[in-house]
């Protein structure tokens, strides 16, 4: 059986933890997840932009706190190839479940609505675990992504 159409065990949400994908987290409580991750962070006009072109996000939320705990986000040409953006768990004993969590869901949502898309992710090096654990192969083939992150002519 191909790796990518092995279904894995469905991950736990942690307790005092729910998903939320209607409503959007604020840009600030985004950048306060990122930067906890040392991830890069971004002004809210650049977020609001991202949210708009996005297909739909999911957020973990701590329900004690209310706190932004996970976060991932969908783009698609609804066609041939969908990507994740911006993967991302609070640090603690508890971020490879999380990310797990997030990683899965996701995938759900793409296997029921682009059924057949390709798929990249753009995610930190504490997710690659999770990602392999979904059935993600790292460079198929040989494949290499690369990225450039574009300044505007006024930085």
């Amino acid at each position: 059986m191909l790796p990518f159409l092995q279904q894995t065990k469905i991950p736990q949400l942690p307790e005092g933890c729910r998903l939320e994908t209607e409503k959007l987290p604020s840009p600030v409580a985004l950048n306060a997840l990122l930067a906890s991750c040392g991830e890069s962070t971004h002004p809210e006009e650049l977020w609001l932009r991202a949210f708009e072109r996005s297909l739909w996000q999911i957020s973990l939320i701590d329900t004690a706190t209310g706190e932004l705990i996970g976060f991932v986000r969908a783009t698609s040409d609804l066609a041939l190839n969908a990507n994740l953006w911006n993967l991302a768990a609070r640090p603690g004993p508890d971020q490879g479940q999380l990310l797990a969590v997030l990683v899965h869901r996701a995938l759900h949502i793409l296997r029921r609505d682009l059924p057949g898309c390709s798929l990249s992710v753009s995610a930190p090096e504490i997710a690659v675990s999770k990602l392999k654990q979904q059935g993600f192969i790292i460079d198929p083939n040989g494949i290499r992504a690369m990225g450039l992150r574009l300044k505007s002519t006024s930085d």
